[in-house]
């Protein structure tokens, strides 16, 4: 299969990244399917993508007529013989359990056409974790994305087995969907951007954690060294609490660290109140307009 031939992409798991590279793949003219076990789920993430037009739309990338044109080639289904239909790539972005993404991308293997390659959007885990049960080990790589709204850089990550006819199909697709392609030399836990952001935010949880300072002056120190708009409290809030806790309680377990279970912890505190972060307009602040972004919070005016 060359670039070309890709026509329809399957986004497996319709959370905020799903959303995302749905919408991405769409504005370029692709055919999404979009694809969730959670009918609740299909039905707020089709609302989020057509506010990611209009954020599109209102900041001029985009006209109105684009923006119509890209919502109508998007369709949700939890029917996965009906999402899997016909699909030249997949996306797969369910939680970050190797255990699931081997059962899920199992299950598509039964239905996608041979032809399928299949990308996994993980944040930390390797793809040769849960190669083998794709089933189709050859054509499966990492196809990680940051927030499309402020990033155009995906990173490439073949496992050993991947074949070299894949990786170059995935870089083209991610080039004719507008990104910078980082292709990694061979596998590594949080890619390239994930690897230095987790050593911030590992740092700052132990922090918080070790009651060092309070969770705004963290933030503080760094926004005002760095002339950042967010520190790394305000960072985890727009990944997810959710993410944060299940991805540090993982590396916390098997690595056996003491400090990062501490972090993990202090994460699992929100998580267990069900405050998430921006979706539940709830995380380390209240969400919309965040006290960070006011004026006066570098000066200890934390804004609450």
């Amino acid at each position: 299969m060359k670039v070309e031939d890709i026509k329809r992409v399957l986004v497996v798991g319709a959370g905020a990244m799903g959303q995302q590279i749905g919408f991405q793949c769409a504005m370029y003219g692709y055919e999404v399917v979009l694809y969730d076990i959670s009918p609740d789920v299909l039905d707020k993430a089709k609302g989020r993508i057509k506010k990611l037009f209009k954020s599109f739309g209102s900041s001029g990338r985009m006209t109105r007529e684009q923006s119509d044109e890209t919502i109508a080639g998007i369709t949700a289904t939890d029917n996965p013989l009906a999402a899997a239909r016909d699909v030249d790539i997949l996306s797969e972005s369910v939680p970050e359990d190797p255990e699931l993404k081997g059962r899920v991308f199992s299950q598509f293997n039964e239905l996608c056409p041979d032809r399928t390659i299949f990308t996994t959007n993980t944040s930390m885990l390797v793809p040769s974790m849960f190669a083998e049960a794709t089933g189709r080990p050859e054509k499966f790589a990492a196809l990680h994305f940051h927030d499309v709204r402020i990033s155009n850089v995906v990173d490439i990550m073949p496992h050993p087995g991947t074949s070299k006819q894949t990786l170059d199909l995935i870089q083209a697709f991610a080039r004719k969907i507008g990104q910078i392609a980082i292709v990694l030399h061979k596998e590594h836990h949080g890619y390239v951007f994930n690897n230095m952001l987790s050593s911030l935010l590992s740092a700052a949880l132990g922090l918080a954690a070790n009651d060092v300072a309070s969770i705004e002056d963290i933030d503080r120190s760094w926004m005002g060294v760095m002339h950042t708009e967010s520190g790394p409290f305000g960072i985890m809030d727009s990944i997810g609490l959710k993410t944060i806790w299940t991805i540090t309680d993982y590396w916390a377990n098997k690595q056996d660290n003491p400090q990062a279970r501490a972090n993990a912890a202090f994460v699992k505190k929100y998580v267990d109140k069900g405050l998430l972060g921006e979706k539940t307009k709830q995380g380390f602040y209240a969400h919309p307009g965040p006290a960070y972004r006011k004026p006066g919070f570098l000066d200890g005016d934390d804004g609450e």
